[in-house]
């Protein structure tokens, strides 16, 4: 007794057979030939049956066997074969599925025909020699058209049985080549041109049949596709369909493989060859119109979607499909979309690296990149005038058409016109620009979007790790300035990371916020400030310093807080008497938000001291800091005591106020 019988003799057959024995469905093979029969192994739910069956001989078997299932997946041209299965199914009453291979995309170049005959009849009118790939069954037909013997060159099995009838119809010695398939577009190619054909024979075999390789063949050479039509106008379920169809038939349970491979620069040229295997054997590719069309294969499904939540909802639905390969752009692990699907896909897939931009760019413009600073400023926020002003070299991938000029004005403005910028756009293709010039000459440039930027500065200067910039480098006015002695501690308590989201309530010259920005150069400072001359010294040292993340917003606390993105850290030097309405709306945006308090005047230590009692803070601590500085008296140095200040800080509760 077994569950299934299939009629195979095709790729697709094969892998019918193999698929259900591998999950414990009994099945019966039937194979037309012995040395199709070879091709499968059998095993204890595996059967394999050789021989050609009549449709009574196929009744006698369903009813002895009693399938619950019969898929016919004999080749599209078995037409015989598919009407007797049909009629034995429908005599024995038993179910029938047909398998069949997709046809292939239609060609512009090539002559449709319906038969053999017809075909024949076809290249009797034309000269040059033919590549006959349609086997040694209807080679007899192909003898009427004139010199036959001299112009056909046929690709058949090498079974001495099909040499030896290829002989007797007078193809023979060169005449005759016996391989077995499938064959490659470059072995085909190679034939073309060995024996200088002009036309090439094939039925539309489909992706399984090698169908497509002999198309690009074709088109290399410049030989005419003369294809012979279907025999039969059916329908059919593809393989991943027959899979999905018997695992719900079935109740099985189905495995993929999903491999997310990085394509390069999107040239087919520039993936690896383990990513080209990945792409070849997949059932179902996924990404990106612009990355799929580069790789797509003909037969294959194809998804055309970026985002990994669609991503992955579609794979779970669509569990037929065995191998899935998702082209991501450039390198996974280069600003890539892999590791959000490797967490989505819960880790059960096979990451495949690809040439980076970075990699592939600096190589072209001759530059290292070992000690170069790597970002990625397409659709993120990146501080890249903070990195190129402490950095020589520093890569970024951009995005947008006026991302060169965008980035060329802001380096201008804070003085750094001399800044070598080396633009790529459209890497790897056809229509790859790369050049190189002063950033002062390309503040009105635009480009392609799909574009990189290396920037060379020579004039670099390293970031110091330490807190503190001197007094006399901030331009200062009559503004009120908090001391280095003072930034250094009420910094140092603030605990910034390099991607913080900082308030400065009471920015004064900006002192403050200008370290705030050197330390949180990946993130933003938020200087907020009332008075109109501090504003315009705010502004001042923004550029002199070349802080691109330092924003400067005018208006008095809190209500200039209101519509600002949510911060990780807040430095409050002047409250105008609304600290609590200050420290109440922090705690709103973020009530973890760690906060340090700078007061002069004990009415605004009272003021803090109430609102961390109100808000219920923690993490409270208090230093009260006295400083005194140096003052040359003649040939003596004097002490000169500087405001004694109280550096309070703390954090929220994490709960919601």
């Amino acid at each position: 007794m077994y569950k299934a019988i299939v009629f195979a003799g095709t790729t697709e057959g094969y892998a019918i057979c193999n698929f259900l024995a591998e999950n414990g469905v009994s099945v019966y093979a039937c194979a037309a030939t012995e040395y199709g029969g070879s091709l499968l192994k059998e095993n204890e739910f595996l059967h394999v049956s050789a021989g050609r069956l009549k449709t009574e001989d196929m009744e006698e078997l369903f009813h002895k066997a009693a399938p619950e299932v019969v898929l016919d997946a004999t080749h599209p041209y078995a037409a015989e074969v598919t009407k007797n299965i049909r009629k034995a199914c429908e005599n024995a009453g038993v179910r029938y599925q047909r398998v069949l291979r997709p046809e292939g995309d239609k060609s512009s170049e090539a002559v449709y025909v319906e038969s053999p005959e017809e075909a024949a009849e076809f290249l009797s009118g034309t000269e040059g020699n033919i590549f006959l790939t349609t086997g040694s069954k209807e080679l007899a037909k192909f003898t009427v058209i004139p010199d036959y013997k001299e112009r056909i060159f046929a690709r058949v099995l090498s079974v001495p049985s099909v040499i030896q009838s290829c002989a007797e119809l007078g193809i023979e010695g060169k005449h005759l080549i016996g391989m077995q398939g499938p064959f490659s577009a470059e072995i085909n190619e190679a034939m073309l041109r060995q024996f200088q054909c002009s036309y090439l024979v094939t039925k539309d075999t489909g992706l399984a049949g090698g169908f497509p390789e002999k198309i690009e063949a074709c088109q290399r050479c410049g030989a005419t596709p003369v294809i012979i039509g279907r025999p039969l106008k059916e329908e059919g379920l593809s393989l991943p369909e027959a899979r999905g169809f018997l695992a719900k038939f079935f109740n099985l349970k189905l495995s993929q493989k999903i491999s997310l491979v990085g394509i390069g620069m999107g040239a087919e040229k520039t993936l690896t060859l383990e990513g080209k295997k990945a792409f070849d054997e997949a059932e179902l590719l996924i990404g990106a119109k612009r990355m799929t069309e580069a790789v797509q294969k003909p037969g294959q499904s194809v998804l055309h979607e970026y985002r990994s939540e669609r991503i992955v909802e579609y794979i779970k639905a669509h569990p037929e499909y065995r191998t899935v390969a998702i082209a991501l752009s450039g390198d996974v692990g280069f600003y890539s979309g892999a590791k959000k699907l490797v967490d989505l896909l819960e880790g059960n897939v096979e990451v495949i690296c690809g040439i980076s931009s970075v990699v592939y760019f600096m190589a072209k413009i001759g530059l290292s990149w070992d000690d170069a600073k790597i970002v990625s400023a397409h659709g993120r926020k990146c501080n890249l005038v903070s990195l190129i002003r402490h950095n020589p070299k520093v890569f970024s991938i951009l995005g947008t058409e006026d991302g060169v000029a965008s980035l060329a004005k802001k380096l201008v403005y804070y003085g750094m016109g001399e800044v070598i910028l080396y633009v790529g756009e459209n890497l790897s293709y056809e229509n790859e620009k790369i050049f190189h010039d002063k950033a002062e000459n390309l503040t009105e440039y635009r480009g392609d979007a799909l574009s990189v930027v290396t920037a060379y500065n020579e004039e670099a200067t390293p970031l110091s790790a330490v807190h503190g910039i001197r007094d006399e480098e901030f331009l200062r006015g009559k503004a009120p300035m908090t001391k280095e002695e003072v930034r250094t501690v009420s910094l140092s308590k603030l605990c910034l990371a390099e991607d913080s989201v900082c308030y400065d309530v009471g920015a004064g010259t900006g002192s403050v916020s200008i370290e705030m920005a050197l330390r949180a150069w990946n993130g933003e400072v938020y200087a907020i400030e009332k008075k109109e001359d501090a504003l315009g010294l705010l502004k001042e040292n923004r550029q002199k310093f070349a802080v691109d993340n330092l924003k400067i917003i005018p208006g008095t606390a809190p209500e200039a807080m209101i519509e600002l993105p949510v911060p990780t850290h807040a430095f409050i030097g002047g409250s105008s008497g609304n600290m609590n309405e200050i420290v109440k709306l922090l705690l709103e945006k973020n009530p973890e938000v760690r906060i340090v308090i700078n007061c002069i005047t004990l009415e605004t230590v009272t003021e803090a001291m109430n609102a961390i009692r109100d808000f219920n803070l923690t993490d409270v601590d208090i230093v009260q800091l006295g400083a005194a500085r140096s003052k040359t008296v003649g040939r003596y140095h004097m002490m000169m005591g500087e405001n004694p200040i109280y550096i309070i800080s703390c954090s929220g509760r994490g709960e919601e106020v």
